[in-house]
Formats: C-alpha cells, sequence, structure tokens
C-alpha cells in the first residue's frame, strides 16, 4: 500500500467526482485529499480532506466575472509560499509516497520541492499538451487562457489527460490521453429514449435558454442549474438538484443540452445521447469540447446568446446520424486509467505508452 496526496480543484464537480472515483477503485492504496470549494462536501464521507484554498473561476450572468476570479487570485498567488509551506506540513505529518493534482496549485509545487513524483490528471492540459485544427475565431482565446494550463497549472513530469477525444500528444510534453472516467452509478445505468430533453447549465443559465426551449421543440425539457428549482413554463420543467434524479432523467433522454463541462459529454456519450453544447466563450477548454462535438459528429455547439428555434430543429433531424456516431466512439477509460494510476502510485511513472496498464495485486 503506497499513500497518496491528491490535489482537487475546487469549483464545479467534475474535479472531485473524478478523484472520488479514482480513490474508491485503488481502495488499496491511502487517499489523503487537499481540495477547496464544492470537492470537499464530495470526498469528505468517503475520505480525509485537507482544506486548502485554490484558485478558481467566479461566474456570473453566464460569463466569467474576471474581476471576482482576479480579485480572488491574487491574494493567493501574493501569500503562495505560506501555502506552499502548509503543504509540505502536511507531507511532513502524512508522509506520501507519491502526489497528484486535478487542476490543483499547491500540492505539486510541494511535491517539486520535497522530491515526490507528482501525476497530473485531468482534462484541461489537452488545450496544451495537444496538437490542434482550430478555427481562426479560437486562436487568441485558446492562446491567451492557454496559459493558465500551461504556466499556472503547469504540466508535470508525468501527466494523463482524461478525453472523450484524442489529438496527437505534443513531442515535448510526457503525456497520455486516456478515454474518460464514469461514475459507477452512469455504469449501471441503461440507457433509452423516452422522449424528453436533459437540459443542464452549471454556470448560470441565461433566460434567452428557456425561451428557446419554449420556442424549439414540444418535447418536456427538464431543466438543472438554472435560477429556479422549481415550477414549469409551457413544456420546460426547473428541477432541483438531485442526483438520483439527474441519471433518471439522462438515462431515458432523447438527448442532452448543456454547456461546455467535459464530465457530463463524457456521461451522455457513454450512454449514447446526442449534445447540443452552448459553450461559456470565456472558457477556452468549453470552447475545445464543443468544438470536437461539432467535429466528431456527437451533435451540435451554439451560442447561447443567438439562439434560433430553426437550430434545434435542424438538430432533431439530426439525431439518427449522431448516435450512429457515438455508437462507434469509446467513451469509458476505467480501467485502462485506473492501470496507469495504479502503476504511477507503485512505480512513481507512467508505463511507456503502448505498455499494457493493468492493476497489481
Amino acid at each position: 500500500m503506497a499513500r497518496v496526496l491528491y490535489g482537487i480543484h475546487g469549483t464545479g464537480h467534475g474535479h472531485a467526482m473524478r478523484g472520488l472515483t479514482i480513490a474508491r477503485r485503488l481502495s488499496g492504496h491511502e487517499f489523503l485529499f487537499v481540495a477547496d470549494d464544492d470537492a470537499p462536501k464530495i470526498l469528505e464521507p468517503e475520505f480525509p480532506v485537507r482544506r486548502l484554498p485554490n484558485l478558481g473561476t467566479v461566474f456570473k450572468n453566464y460569463k466569467v466575472d474576471l474581476g471576482a476570479t482576479v480579485t480572488r487570485a491574487v491574494p493567493l498567488l501574493w501569500h503562495r509560499r505560506r501555502y506552499i509551506d502548509r503543504v509540505l506540513r502536511l507531507m511532513d505529518e502524512f508522509k506520501p509516497d507519491v502526489c497528484m493534482t486535478d487542476l490543483e496549485y499547491f500540492v505539486p509545487r510541494a511535491a517539486e520541492e520535497a522530491g515526490l513524483p507528482c501525476l497530473t490528471l485531468d482534462h484541461q492540459h489537452i488545450i496544451t499538451c495537444c496538437r490542434h485544427n482550430l478555427p481562426p475565431d479560437m486562436w487568441w482565446d485558446s492562446f491567451v487562457q492557454g496559459l493558465t494550463p500551461r504556466y499556472l497549472f503547469r504540466p508535470t513530469a508525468e501527466n494523463l489527460i482524461i478525453s472523450f477525444y484524442a489529438p496527437p500528444v505534443l513531442p515535448r510534453y510526457k503525456a497520455r490521453v486516456a478515454p474518460p472516467i464514469l461514475r459507477d452509478s452512469v455504469l449501471a445505468l441503461h440507457p433509452r429514449d423516452e422522449g424528453h430533453v436533459l437540459v443542464y447549465q452549471s454556470n448560470s443559465t441565461h433566460r434567452k435558454l428557456v425561451d428557446f426551449l419554449r420556442a424549439a421543440t414540444d418535447k418536456i425539457c427538464y431543466v438543472y442549474g438554472y435560477g429556479r428549482a422549481e415550477g414549469r413554463e409551457g413544456n420546460v420543467i426547473f428541477m432541483r438538484k438531485s442526483e438520483e434524479g439527474f441519471l433518471r432523467l439522462l438515462e431515458g433522454c432523447s438527448y442532452v443540452i448543456q454547456g461546455g463541462g467535459h464530465t457530463l459529454m463524457s456521461e451522455a456519450l457513454h450512454l449514447g445521447k446526442p449534445i447540443l453544447t452552448l459553450p461559456l466563450k470565456a472558457m477556452v477548454e468549453q470552447r475545445f469540447n464543443a468544438l470536437y462535438v461539432e467535429r466528431l459528429n456527437y451533435g451540435m455547439r451554439a451560442d447561447m446568446l443567438s439562439l434560433e428555434p430553426e437550430l434545434l430543429r435542424r438538430f432533431e433531424a439530426r439525431l439518427p446520424e449522431f448516435k450512429a456516431a457515438i455508437a462507434a466512439g469509446n467513451f469509458c477509460g476505467n480501467e485502462l486509467v485506473f492501470g496507469l494510476v495504479d502503476h504511477f502510485i507503485r512505480h512513481g511513472n507512467l508505463p511507456l505508452q503502448g505498455a499494457p496498464a493493468v492493476l497489481e495485486g
């Protein structure tokens, strides 16, 4: 058994759910998480968590609140020495054999000072560690916003990128791309088409989306993440947060309308659900995800602020085409990823590309 210190980005649920799934599966090792914001409430029921502030993104009115995001980041970076020292003291107490980071800032820096192996495991580094053929309107945003995963959350010596798309890795990085990790609760679902639509926006839903849904389709649309958590407007039903209820609706929906978040995209694709994605323009990772959903013919992308009913009618007309493309994909990398992470924990590195990755007894 090895000890693993695991830093988790706390904004949203995707990072914490990925860490929780890995720790559950690799229960032969001892995990201690470092996290803040939304992550502890997901992790603490099953694993010890030490709270440490982390850089995060603040959203308001379907936009990144740049001022609030910078206001949050500046004092953390200004006092980064203090937080790195806190992690180093935690290392003296916990005595980890290796470290891992899912877009967490302080753990990899402390690991570097302590001379401990550190694995970056996330999706965001697909932006900077891989080669992409981008449309011109994404060049500048990709460069500017790519500075964050390139320098602020810079790649470590070992990098494992989890993604439903797999562009080639740039030679200067030691990185591998593997299919997504899926929760057991998602793997247990039996997908079918009951005729409704699942709508999810975690970063504030614009009123225009509700008007669009009412005008564009006769299907019942169950909306999560909106300012309202109950009530109904025509065919639009506002839903209170419930993992069980959400998964039940995901299991039976005709398709998914969502932002650009990678976790729900991966789950929807695993269940064969086409996606209409409405990425935040200010989040380049979401725009990458939306670009590949469209390029791989898994669905369509659109701009929340310029939605027209005809768009959804075109999308619905192409559902058989999207479903056929999705059926040819592989959206579950659990066993591969668990094997690669277990190898890292035991040996301090990832196996060479093409080498088998299996859990060791």
